[in-house]
């Protein structure tokens, strides 16, 4: 029997999760999700229209949240991981579950500590001994690698390559293509800019940029 699922985020993070939803629906565990449709405090007219073209709807604002059956799922479909953070605190209030959604192209390893909310896309491949924190969304083709540890919200973006035994604090956004040395400390609410290599500890809330990440 599939759990209903609302998305919330119509813009195209959260499109882009509805096609994960559908991947693992078509796999051979059968449809596990039934997505209701797809919650957005603000909408563009064109993301709804987006939203209706790929067969889903828009239901409302997150206040239409109030008014959903019990044990209903949420997945975050932000990309941002600072505003991904934001919005949660108003999701929480509504009592729904968050839903871990997995690409069935997506690579893992053993021991994997996964928790709730956690969204991995396609192509993705995490080796061993690998902790991510809730919501924390891996981007197509990213890697992490051995003994790393992904704090609540991170987002790791599409191509980019974590190494083994780095620590990520939360809210964190490691950019496109970029790269992240072993044993290194990404603080809470730091970005490293998309092609970037860090090669030393990055401070909280720091922006980094360039080869190597200054």
């Amino acid at each position: 029997m599939s759990e209903p699922l609302v998305i919330i985020g119509c813009a195209g993070h959260g499109r882009e999760i509805y096609t994960i939803v559908e991947a693992i629906n078509n796999g051979p565990g059968g449809e596990q999700w039934k997505v209701l449709g797809f919650v957005d405090d603000y909408p563009r007219a064109q993301d709804m229209a987006r939203v209706g073209r790929l067969g889903s709807t828009y239901l409302g604002t997150t206040a239409w949240l109030s008014s959903v059956e019990k044990g209903t799922h949420y997945v975050l479909g932000i990309g941002n991981p600072q505003v991904r953070a934001t919005v949660d605190r108003t999701v929480e209030m509504h009592n729904l579950r968050p839903a871990t959604l997995i690409h069935p192209e997506a690579t893992l390893g053993e021991d994997i500590d996964i928790e709730a909310g956690v969204v991995i896309f396609a192509g993705a491949r995490i080796t061993t001994n690998v902790r991510l924190g809730k919501h924390v969304h891996l981007n197509q083709n990213c890697t992490i690698g051995h003994d790393c540890v992904l704090g609540d919200y991170v987002s790791v973006h599409p191509q980019a390559a974590v190494s083994g035994s780095v620590t990520i604090g939360e809210r964190t956004m490691i950019g496109a293509n970029s790269t992240v040395l072993q044993e290194l400390s990404i603080g809470s609410g730091a970005i490293v800019g998309a092609g970037a290599c860090a090669v030393r500890d990055v401070a909280a809330d720091l922006t980094v940029k360039g080869v190597p990440a200054r």
